[in-house]
């Protein structure tokens, strides 16, 4: 009689019904335990006040406008028509103060559309460098009595953003086709939960960890059956992940409070700190460790969970030599993953490791100051609970993936 078998998404029946059913309560167990905590977690709809740096002149949101440089050339200081909106020329600085570069800037959209308006920047570190034809962003300021000025707030930078990301989907759609634009759907569900759940969340001062934790388990569950369809092989790195999540999470808890990181030696956490009171930064430092640690534990489980299932499918294998060879493979994935996690938080400290390379300071005090210290405890986090998902998800998608010699019996 002739013999075939699957290769199909699903990949090779279960270990009995019993292992499939096990699964798919667990993990609708573990939906259901979401949409719990998010219901009892959801953010109140209260408007935060806005930060004192952030804020306008009278209290309300910083308001921008684009504009492009006209002119750029060195003058007096002092120029009564610096930040001024200009339907002529610029009055010039007077006397002998120093020099300043003075910026002409065309006004592109907002009430004062068509009118110029002048910038002048002291040339000191950390000012702008613009040359004609650069297209910027603005502030408004109106004042009191209703006068107008401007200011330098940033570069303009929609249109190579929006081209990047463009040419980022077009290669990830035309390289992984379907399941590429499923990833794509992912990422941004992922963000919007990050935006309406997770970042409210922490700003009404809620838990740190149930607000990460579900937050993460909402972003699984979207992007693993988005990206690679609804399947046992799919399902047991789900499972895998949401195990190794919960691991992480508490690792992070315990690498947080055995080295006493506080989060302040961040100038954003200070802001945050001073502006958002009811914010715990130990919170936010610790669902930043918890978030971080998604993607790369995503990225290990999907592979192992198609590994097994992949050996699953050729003859002569056994269970045990399923296990095995996809180990192999997982040892492997570690080992490239885990100093490509070290190396990704190393070049995010580069600044703060060139200050210190010239400050004649041990490389003990380096090292454990706090903001070398986050990083290498978030690498630890990161590196340990990537190890432990490897066998975990392996063990998961073993027992589900029967092989053809177990099927024909």
């Amino acid at each position: 009689m002739a013999h075939s078998h699957s290769h199909s998404l699903d990949g090779p029946s279960p270990l009995g019904p019993l292992a499939a059913k096990i699964v798919v309560g667990l993990l609708t167990a573990c939906g259901v335990a979401v949409l719990i905590g998010a219901a009892l977690l959801w953010p109140t709809a209260q408007r935060a006040d806005i930060p004192l740096p952030f804020q306008n002149a009278a209290g309300g949101a910083v308001t921008t406008e684009s504009g492009h440089v006209l002119s750029s050339s060195a003058a007096v200081c002092g120029s009564p028509s610096a930040g001024a909106v200009l339907t002529a020329d610029p009055d010039r600085g007077q006397g002998e103060a120093a020099a300043c570069v003075h910026v002409l800037v065309a006004i592109d959209s907002g009430p004062n559309q068509g009118a110029n308006t002048l910038l002048e920047f002291s040339g000191g570190p950390g000012q702008p460098v613009l040359a004609v034809g650069d297209d910027i962003r603005i502030s408004r300021q109106v004042d009191d009595v209703g006068a107008t000025s401007y200011a330098f707030y940033d570069y303009e930078r929609t249109w190579p953003l929006a081209a990047l990301a463009a040419v980022f989907a077009v290669v990830i759609v035309a390289v992984a086709r379907w399941r590429g634009l499923r990833a794509l759907v992912g990422i941004v569900i992922a963000f919007g939960v990050l935006v309406v759940f997770l970042l409210p969340a922490l700003r009404d001062g809620a838990p740190a960890v149930p607000v990460a934790v579900v937050a993460s388990a909402a972003i699984l569950y979207a992007v693993i059956y988005l990206a690679h369809g609804v399947s046992l092989r799919t399902s047991a790195a789900l499972l895998g992940t949401l195990a190794s999540l919960l691991l992480a999470a508490v690792l992070s808890w315990g690498a947080i409070e055995l080295t006493h990181l506080t989060g302040l030696s961040e100038d954003q956490n200070n802001e945050v700190a001073a502006y958002l009171g009811n914010v715990s930064i130990t919170g936010l430092l610790l669902a930043g460790f918890i978030i971080g640690s998604l993607g790369v534990l995503n990225d290990v489980t999907v592979t192992q969970a198609s590994t097994v299932f992949e050996l699953a499918g050729i003859e002569q294998s056994s269970r045990r030599n399923i296990f095995v060879g996809a180990m192999r493979v997982g040892r492997d994935h570690i080992a490239s993953t885990v100093y490509t996690l070290v190396l990704a938080y190393a070049g995010s400290a580069l600044p703060l490791l060139l200050l210190f390379s010239v400050a004649n300071r041990s490389l003990g005090d380096v090292l454990t100051s706090e903001s070398v210290a986050i990083e290498i405890a978030r690498s630890a986090v990161g590196g340990i609970a990537l190890a432990l998902s490897v066998p975990l998800t392996t063990g998961i998608a073993a027992v589900l993936a029967t092989p053809p010699g177990a099927r024909r019996a």
